[in-house]
């Protein structure tokens, strides 16, 4: 009942991932690469991969996607009075304990995927501070886990009697820039089991998808901001001061320097839109025609072009998991329309790309109420990868212009290969937005479309209906 990935699937997938690249330079330049300058990790952030003293994984490794912490995560946001969402590494600890899991008192290390990967590779047990922001709260001042908070939560467990406190067993903090080892022999064996590859590459520190994100899109400095739409959809907003009050819908991350963002985090995004697409697909075939997959998703975004602003009455709730910000505790994909919805094509995906932005539109509203000023939001992953359609979509649902760069629609990867070149290229004193600004984008702005008066209003009445029929999904 739990979202996981074996350590087998992980394994294959950095092999693959790293083949991928590799085969893609020797056919581009015809050379095999076996130096780099230096490599950086991302993945997914939170979850939950708990190693004993022998280095084995106590429990098959728990995702962001799992929904099963909220009562961890009720009582440590109650404790710290600081929102601790239910993705986060500490809320499944902790949830492990309530539930007295026996594995618990076995722990010797918990990590992030990204952390996992970069210790099985280099040896080191540290973290970026980005994705550490989504396993533990981080004082910004000090650029590390918070004191108090620590302290609070080994009071909590004391009368457990484990031989561990938090920071024995979490990864240590890094900031972008800082050294984070070197790739060894046999970590470069197992990213490339053909050899070529060598060892002693700088390592910079393992990020989490939303830091590879602002980096992506250069969205590192105050009011500035981005949205991550693939498989889950969050919007980041680097933030000038705290906001007044703790919110369950928002969680207070950082940037992979350590400044402080606030995050509105939706657990599912494109999953539904996908498995329509490919209904589509099946359709299409089922004809015997070859079928471009970039080609149908880029005729299908478009005619949501041509649909009603409130998508004709129809209702989308892509869930595939549950919903903190809604709330909804299991996923149960949902396509709902009215006798007298106007049932057409255009409103079909109209509905389901509103849809895949409902929740995160609902997080949004929170941060308008608190004041928060944003000067420009880039988009980047999947949604985005057709041309204006997504884009169009996203800034009636933030109703803020959004850019999108040629690289949007492979944030994660872009991402931290920008972070691996400030760890070896970076000036002395040279924070990371002047990085960005100076030495990677340069003046580049992207495409910018500005949310239309019409988009904005059949979103907001697509909105309303769409808190209304939650009742349906719950």
């Amino acid at each position: 009942g739990l979202w996981t990935y074996s350590l087998e699937e992980i394994h294959k997938g950095l092999q693959e991932s790293y083949r991928d690249m590799k085969e893609n330079v020797r056919s581009t330049y015809g050379v095999t690469i076996k130096k780099l300058a230096s490599i950086g990790f991302s993945a997914m952030m939170h979850g939950y991969m708990a190693f004993d003293k022998e280095d084995r994984l106590l429990v098959p490794f728990r995702t962001w996607r799992n929904t099963n912490t909220i009562e961890a995560a009720d009582k440590l946001t109650a404790l710290f009075q600081y929102n601790v969402p239910i993705r986060w590494s500490v809320a499944h600890l902790y949830q492990s304990i309530l539930n007295e899991e026996e594995h618990v008192k076995d722990v010797n290390y918990v990590s992030t995927l990204s952390g996992y990967i970069h210790w099985l590779l280099s040896g080191e047990k540290v973290l970026g501070i980005g994705d550490a922001s989504g396993m533990f709260p981080i004082d910004t001042e000090k650029k590390d886990y918070h004191q108090s908070m620590v302290e609070s939560f080994d009071a909590l467990v004391a009368d457990k009697n484990y031989n561990w406190k938090l920071r024995d067993i979490f990864p240590k903090v890094l900031c972008a820039g800082d050294d984070a080892g070197c790739l060894t022999e046999k970590g470069a064996l197992l990213m490339d089991p053909e050899g070529d590859l060598e060892g002693n590459i700088p390592l910079c520190a393992p990020e989490g998808d939303a830091g590879t994100g602002m980096v992506a899109t250069n969205s590192v400095a105050q009011r500035t901001g981005n949205v991550s739409a693939g498989t889950s959809v969050f919007a980041m907003i680097v933030l000038e001061k705290e906001l007044s009050k703790v919110y369950p819908e928002i969680d207070m991350v950082t940037t992979p320097s350590g400044s402080l963002v606030a995050m509105a985090h939706a657990n599912n995004c494109t999953s539904d839109l996908n498995a329509w697409v490919g209904i589509f697909k099946e359709f299409l075939e089922s004809y015997g025609m070859k079928v471009d997959m970039n080609e149908l998703f880029s005729i299908l975004y478009n005619k949501a072009l041509e649909g009603d602003g409130d998508a004709g009455k129809l209702l989308s709730y892509g869930y595939f998991s549950g919903e903190n910000i809604v709330p909804v505790t299991e996923g149960r994909p949902l396509f709902v329309r009215m006798p007298d919805s106007k049932f057409n094509l255009a409103n079909f995906m109209r509905s389901h790309l509103f849809g895949a932005l409902g929740a995160l539109k609902i997080g949004m509203e929170i941060l308008s109420e608190e004041g928060v000023k944003i000067d420009k939001i880039y988009g980047h992953g999947g949604l985005f990868k057709t041309p204006v359609v997504g884009q169009q979509m996203m800034a009636a649902a933030m109703n803020a212009p959004v850019s999108v760069m040629d690289t949007a629609g492979e944030g994660g990867a872009w991402g931290i290969a920008i972070l691996a070149s400030y760890l070896v290229n970076k000036d002395p004193k040279e924070t990371l937005d002047e990085y960005l600004e100076g030495k990677v984008f340069q003046g580049e702005t992207g495409s910018e479309i500005a949310p239309k008066a019409e988009d904005i209003e059949g979103f907001e009445s697509y909105i309303e209906r769409f808190k209304k029929g939650l009742a349906i999904e719950q």
